[in-house]
This record gives structure tokens, C-alpha cells and sequence, in this order.
């Protein structure tokens, strides 16, 4: 075999490999495929500058992420049953920071709804729940020493949440002890991210209406940027995830003074 044809299958072979890594993880780094593949930082470089003119990544400084369309929103019912038992662990964890007679924000999303679930089974005393998403006020609809805020809007059928102007108007009046916020995807370098732009637009005004912010996400949304910002980490007091969170990503978010919550 000619030794050009040869060196383009190991480069083809490799790239493969790398597409593996990031499907893995996220995003990989200039310097990590030098090292796992014994080449050059010159190769290395020209690897991610070809995956990223075909479309399968996207160049970040010093190495590449994920696609910006690499998440599908998957409708609700779809979701409960992705990663339940990481959203349910999460969930658990979550539950034990809400104190009686608190107000508190609940996004929409999978598991938000474990949240409310574990709320229903564990309701401290006069408890409010502000929330835009029918799912979570529908699974706390009759528990006994609690109320509902339901914020109105436009209606998003695919995660049966309220978005838009109205939402955010009556959102700005409110105020709230903790807000629990679900997001698409996560990274310490970028921020929190949704698919929907007023759904990103909402999440911000509950952030800036509430005392102290939790993010509750699988370790599936770390390394994910999705269409719309919602917000950096500044206010963001702790995330709670499962124990697959990347190392590196924990690191991050820590030094950034951000508490990392491993259930």
C-alpha cells in the first residue's frame, strides 16, 4: 500500500476516534488528542480544522465542542424516561435544600418534575411554588400546604411550559427564595443554555428574581451549548448533577465559586 494512501486511512481512522471522544465528553482539546494519538500539535490542529469544515464540531480556542445542534428537544414524555435515574438521584439531593414557609421557582423539564414528585411526597409546611410549566403545577395541584403561582403566556406544546412577554412581566414582580433551574446544556466556559429563546429569556427573570440559584442537571447536559443563553455562572450558587459530570467541568464550576453537588 502507498504510504500516502496509508497515512490518510490512520487519518481517517483517527478522526473517527475523535468524533468518539467528543460524542463522549463534549469537546476535546488540541493537547488531548495530541497525547492520545502520539502526534504532532501541528496534526492535532489540522484533525479538529477538518472535522470542524465538515460540520461534526465546532472549534473552541485550543480545541472543539459538540455541534450547536447536537441536542434534540425530545418532547416531555420522551424525556422522564432519559436518564431517570440520575434526574431522580438529582431530584433527592435537590429536595433537601427547601425549608418551610419558602418560595420557591421551579422551572419546566424532566427533572423539575422529579423535584415536584419528591415535593408531593414530602411537602414542607406552607411551601409557594412559582412555576410556567403545566407538568410540575399539574403534579402539585392538590398537595395539602401549598400554593401556586402560575405564570401565563404562550404556551410551548412540546414542553407544555408558558413563555413570552406576559411570563416575564409577571415574573419580574415576583420574588423568590430559591429557584431550581433545569437547562438543555452546560458549560463551565460559556454558560447555561435552552433551545428556545423566550424559554431562555423567562429563565433569566427568575434568576434575578430568586434569592439563591440551583441548577439541576444530569451529567448529560455538560459540555452542550444549545441555541439560546440564559445565563454564566455569576449567579449561580450550586449545581447539582451525577457523579459522570466530567472532572474537568467540576473543576471549573468550582473555581468559579460555584458548589458542585455530586448525587
Amino acid at each position: 500500500m502507498p504510504r500516502e494512501k496509508h497515512n490518510r486511512m490512520l487519518a481517517e481512522e483517527r478522526r473517527r476516534e475523535i468524533l468518539a471522544l467528543l460524542g463522549r465528553h463534549g469537546r476535546i482539546t488540541v493537547e488531548e488528542v495530541a497525547k492520545r494519538f502520539g502526534v504532532s500539535v501541528v496534526t492535532a490542529r489540522g484533525d479538529l480544522d477538518t472535522l470542524s469544515e465538515s460540520g461534526s464540531l465546532v472549534r473552541s480556542h485550543g480545541g472543539g465542542i459538540r455541534p450547536l445542534a447536537a441536542i434534540p428537544e425530545h418532547p416531555l414524555k420522551v424525556r422522564e424516561s432519559i436518564h431517570h435515574e440520575e434526574k431522580v438521584r438529582i431530584a433527592e439531593a435537590a429536595v433537601q435544600l427547601i425549608k418551610p414557609l419558602q418560595t420557591v421557582i421551579l422551572c419546566s423539564g424532566s427533572t423539575s418534575a422529579e423535584l415536584a414528585l419528591r415535593l408531593r411526597q414530602n411537602t414542607p409546611g406552607n411551601l409557594t411554588v412559582i412555576t410556567y410549566a403545566l407538568n410540575i403545577a399539574s403534579i402539585l395541584a392538590e398537595v395539602p400546604n401549598l400554593s401556586i403561582v402560575m405564570i401565563g403566556g404562550i404556551m410551548r406544546s412540546v414542553s407544555k411550559a408558558f413563555v413570552g412577554p406576559q411570563a416575564e412581566a409577571m415574573m419580574q414582580s415576583l420574588h423568590a427564595d430559591h429557584c431550581f433551574l433545569s437547562t438543555v446544556g452546560l458549560d463551565p466556559d460559556w454558560g447555561l443554555t435552552t433551545l428556545d429563546i423566550m424559554e431562555a429569556q423567562l429563565n433569566q427573570r427568575m434568576i434575578e428574581a430568586a434569592a439563591q440559584v440551583t441548577v439541576i442537571a444530569d451529567s448529560s447536559k455538560f459540555g452542550h451549548r444549545s441555541l439560546s443563553l440564559i445565563a454564566n455562572f455569576k449567579r449561580i450558587r450550586r449545581v447539582i448533577t451525577d457523579s459522570g459530570a466530567p472532572a474537568a467541568d467540576v473543576e471549573k464550576l468550582q473555581s468559579q465559586n460555584v458548589e458542585v453537588c455530586l448525587a
